[in-house]
């Protein structure tokens, strides 16, 4: 079967080839998003665009040393991302890249209940969901956990005045992989929502990412979730289920 346009004649191997090349692109760009990696990435752009002004300009020392440069790129390259390589190819071989468990309905319950528990007791929490978007540079900034999910796990690490207890906590599926991680904040938030750094936190990883955050106020005992940098406040019980159920279902 080919497809004609015009002068370029496109079969389906080509179009399962640009579908491939297509996805894998997209899968490595969520997986440096919101990484140091992205910084590097810009860094070399901002070369390249030097290299082009250099060449056009007349500018022959600065070209020949960018040229040299660039030569090595792919060396460059995976000198600057080996740590980001090798963690790319380990989540490829645990299928990571390809599909994105959820949480049993067993955790969510259980992680309902524990935000239930916490906001009686005003325990401040906040927890982050990881789903398509890999958290990256959020998880190892805070302590490696990995360890099942558990209500009783999770009440520990927020209990007040541990060391864990002012930081987020990122549950990859069915597991908690790290405590007391630093989240970004977010901005242009009006000052009259009031809004403390936790719910500041939540907004702020959630405009980065496709994350859910769940935050418990430690002076209001309220619940809320954070998605797609919108909160969704006041919730109760059956509504922070609903609520968890239905952003997994999308």
């Amino acid at each position: 079967m080919l497809l004609d346009l015009g002068i370029v004649q496109i079969g389906w191997r080509d179009l399962v080839d640009i579908t491939v090349v297509a996805y894998i692109a997209y899968r490595i760009i969520l997986f440096f998003k919101g990484t140091r990696a992205v910084s590097v990435v810009y860094g070399l752009i901002i070369l390249m665009v030097v290299y082009y002004v250099a060449d056009e300009f007349g500018l022959y020392t600065l070209h020949g040393m960018l040229t040299n440069f660039l030569g090595s790129l792919f060396l460059v390259i995976i000198i600057l991302f080996q740590s980001d390589i090798r963690k790319a190819l380990a989540e490829m071989g645990a299928g990571r890249l390809w599909f994105n468990p959820r949480p049993t309905n067993k955790v969510l319950d259980e992680l309902v209940l524990a935000a239930v528990q916490m906001a009686e007791k005003k325990i401040g929490a906040l927890i982050v969901l990881e789903r398509r978007t890999p958290l990256g540079d959020i998880v190892e900034s805070g302590v490696e956990i990995d360890a099942r999910f558990s209500r009783e796990l999770l009440e520990t690490i927020f209990y007040p005045n541990t060391r864990l207890h002012d930081g987020a906590v990122v549950l990859r599926a069915n597991k908690i992989v790290s405590a007391g991680c630093i989240l970004p904040l977010a901005v242009g938030v009006p000052p009259r929502w009031n809004y403390g750094t936790r719910h500041r936190a939540a907004i702020g990883i959630t405009e980065e990412s496709d994350a859910l955050a769940v935050v418990v106020s430690e002076e209001r005992g309220r619940i809320a979730v954070a998605i797609s940098g919108k909160l969704i406040p006041a919730l109760d019980e059956v509504r922070l289920r609903r609520v968890l159920t239905a952003a997994w279902e999308k």
